[in-house]
This record gives structure tokens, sequence and C-alpha cells, in this order.
């Protein structure tokens, strides 16, 4: 243990400034104009697993971005780790609400994290949390210590969907076997108490679009005589939740999973505090469906919410008009045995059902993915909370995400493997928002700790 905090103290400046060079490169998979540095970032993740040692590496063609694929095999007796992560990252906008440029990284200190932290996007997401993974490889071949084989499959469209990638998994199942999936794209509670994510909701992204008259109308030769679209789509859209906040859309929960209240008196020992929440989201009161706890709320019941939402005039000033279409983006994240495109399927024949005549409705599915559930009993699991529990001094507590990697469904089915989900990031680090972050702490923590996963991975597997 002495051996990997030296090291790690050791090389920390350039485990920093290797890291703040890749976060420099704005690799936005869902926008076209910066494909070229999406696919310079593939290249230096390429660049850094030849570095670290692994024996082969190479830019994986997919039909859309590459896939980075590493692996160092030291005897095909011993077990195999797959290591999955994503080199590309969320838009930076609203650009305006940064406090430093986007890809231009900084270090400041906060409150949460004293010893500093790198603001840029990408920096928790996933930038740093598979670099921890690279330099705790790195480590492992340094020192001779690496106990068992390894494989990194890093990809660049994961926040876009992942298409590639699940083309990438049917096509190569042989290249990819494995023995357990180990991935950092999540959370843990607090830099004193970390935790595993064990459950992962499922996705449904749809697009609506609502259509009027065959064009713009002045909204006083018209109005009250054709329907205007925003409104009509505004109402639908609140039908979609009940007074007590439930989904409307029938067989929408036939089979959501409904936990024991034994299973959610283990999960409210999280340590949480509904103030502390309110205060960091400067709102007044929490809110959502009737019956459930807020930590409930966001991790075992499904939702549906209103991404993004737009039609007629939007300019400065005045302009009377009814629109001829609106237009919303709506998520809605599942729990496990919702199948994401069941569901797809029933919010669209509810949607269109709801509309009144006078308008016409187009529901466009974007992408989703299935919920997922991996046991605290498997070796996986007890090998990572080994790991934490050495390094920082407590065990780990299970919890369950309120986000969604939609692959880890597809990598059980693919590959017949368990994903554990060793994260590293705090909720505070605002991941998909402005002035994403990540702790330094967190950083160094992730390298600190990842070897001992493979240790002891090995051991329990014996």
């Amino acid at each position: 243990m002495e051996s990997i905090k030296h090291y790690v103290q050791t090389h920390k400046a350039r485990f920093i400034n290797e890291l703040i060079e890749l976060l420099k490169i704005p690799s936005v998979s869902a926008d076209s104009a910066y494909a070229q540095d999406v696919i310079d970032t593939a290249i230096a993740i390429k660049e850094s697993l030849i570095q670290a040692g692994c024996d082969t590496v190479e830019l994986c063609e997919t039909p859309g971005y590459p896939i980075v694929y590493g692996e160092k095999i030291i005897d095909p007796n011993l077990p195999t780790v797959l290591v999955y992560g994503h080199y590309d990252v969320q838009p930076p906008d609203p650009i305006e609400l940064w406090e430093s440029p986007p890809f231009e990284p900084v270090i400041k200190t906060t409150d949460i994290h004293p010893e500093g932290a790198i603001f840029a996007r990408g920096a928790c997401d996933d930038k740093g949390q598979v670099f921890m993974h690279v330099k705790a490889f790195e480590y492992m071949i340094q020192t001779d210590s690496l106990p068992c084989n390894v494989k990194f499959m890093i990809e660049g469209e994961e926040e876009v969907g992942s298409k590639s990638l699940s083309w990438f998994v049917e096509h190569n199942q042989e290249k990819l076997a494995n023995d357990v999936i180990l991935i950092s794209d999540t959370g843990m509670i607090s830099n004193q108490q970390p935790s595993i994510t064990t459950g992962l909701r499922g996705l449904s992204y749809v697009e609506v679009e609502v259509t009027g008259p065959n064009r713009d109308l002045h909204s006083g030769l018209y109005g009250g005589a054709v329907a205007n679209p925003i409104n009509v789509l505004a109402k639908m859209i609140a039908s979609l939740h009940d007074e007590n906040n439930h989904i409307t859309i029938p067989g929408f929960y036939d089979k959501v999973e409904e936990l024991s209240l034994a299973e959610r008196a283990e999960m409210a020992k999280r340590p949480y505090s509904e103030e502390a929440y309110k205060k960091a989201l400067d709102i007044t009161d929490v809110y959502g469906e009737q019956g459930y706890t807020t930590n409930e709320r966001n991790s075992i019941r499904p939702t549906l919410d209103v991404n993004g939402i737009w039609g007629g005039y939007t300019g400065e000033g005045a302009k009377t008009v009814i629109a001829s279409k609106a237009y919303a983006k709506i998520s809605m994240r599942l729990v496990p045995n919702q199948d994401w495109e069941e569901i797809t399927d029933l919010f669209t024949k509810h949607f269109i059902s709801i509309a009144p005549p006078a308008v016409k409705v187009k529901v466009t599915p974007h992408h989703g993915g299935q919920g997922y559930v991996t046991p605290i009993d498997s070796i996986g699991y007890q090998a990572a909370n080994k790991a934490y529990t050495e390094t920082f001094g407590v065990p780990a507590i299970p919890v369950r995400s309120g986000g969604s990697i939609p692959i880890v469904a597809l990598f059980e089915k693919e590959l017949k493997s368990k994903t554990i989900l060793m994260g590293f990031g705090l909720d505070s680090d605002a991941i998909h928002s402005p002035n994403e972050h990540y702790g330094i702490f967190n950083y160094l923590k992730g390298i600190e700790t990842i070897p001992l996963f493979y240790k002891y991975f090995v051991e329990l597997s014996k």
C-alpha cells in the first residue's frame, strides 16, 4: 500500500499535467464541428495506453468514432479485467455560465475540494476517471505488480447513445472476453464515505413535434380560431403527471420493480441531509412522486422530464404570432425490468392519443438503454469494497444511481460479465453542467485504489 502511495506522490504533478493536456481537447461527440477533436482525443488515449505499458493498442474503426482498445495479457490462465470508459464529453453550453473557459483547465480550491479541483468539461465525466485507470495500470506495470490480465475499451460516443459501441461489442465478443468489467463513470457519497453503485436506471429519450396550421399566423386575426401548437403541447406535457406526480402513461408502471421495506430501509442508511441538498441547489423544497423520499425518487423510481421545449418567436421584442409548430425533448429514466423500447412505444401511442384533432403529432425516438443491478455478493463487488476499505478506512456503502449507462446491460447480455461501478466523483462536480470539475484528491485516490481491486479480485477468484 505504501508503494502505491509513494508512487502517486512522486508522480503527482505529472499525473495532473497529463490529464490537463487531455482536457484541453474539445471532444464533443454531439457536435460534428468537433469531429477532428474527438478523433484527436482517441489518438491521445491510445498513446497514453502505449506509454503505460499495454502490449497491444489500436484504434478500432466503427460506424462512428473509433474505439481505443488496449491489452496486457500476462497469463491466459489468470482472470481478465475489462476496463470501460469514454473519451467524448458533453457540449459545454451555456458557455456564458462558465467561470473559466471549458477547454482551458484551471485548478481552483473549493469548500469540498480544499486540495484543489480541475475545472474543465470532461474533468470528471469521464476523462479524469478514465485516466485514473491508465495511471493505475502504469503503476502496476512499473512495479511489476499486475496480478492478472487487463483489457481497455474506451469509446467516443457515450454521450450520444453508444451506438457504435453496441456494434463493436457484438462483433468482437472473443476479443473482449473477460471475467469482470470495471467502470469509473459514477460517483461516491463523499470524500470520507466511499460507495459502490449497484444499480443504474435505464433511459428512453424522444423528441415530439406538434403541428397546427401550415404556416405561422397573425395572433390577432387567427387567435381563438385555430389551435396553437405551443398551447396544445404545454397541456399535453402537463397531463403526463397527475396531482401526485405519478406518470399517467397507461402501462408505464406495469414492470416497475417494487423494493421491499427492508431494502428501502437499507438505502435510508446512506448519509443524507435534505437541508444541505436544498441549499446546494438553491431551492426551497424538493418535488416528486408522492410516497417516496428524495433519494428513492432519484434512484429506484422511474421519471419523465422535459429536457427542452421550443416554438414560435423567441427573439428580442415582440412578434404576435401563432406558431405552426412546437417541439419538446423528453427523457424517461427507467428502473430494472422496464424495457426502454417498450416504454418508448407506450409513450408514443399515448402522446399521439391525447392530442386534439386540430393538431398533428410526431414522436421521434432518439436513443435509450436498459437499467441494471449488480449483486453485492459477487466477487467483483467484494473486491471493490475491500479496495475502498483499505484506502478510505471505512467500507463502501452500496447505492443505486439515478443515472444511466445503457451499455452496462448490453455488456452482460453480450459478454456474460458483471460490471463493477467504482466511481470517485461527487454529486457536486457539476457533470453535464457549466463549471464541471474533478477533485485532485479524488483523481489521485482513484489511482491509489484501483490496483487494490485487481489484487483482491484475483485473490477472491482463486
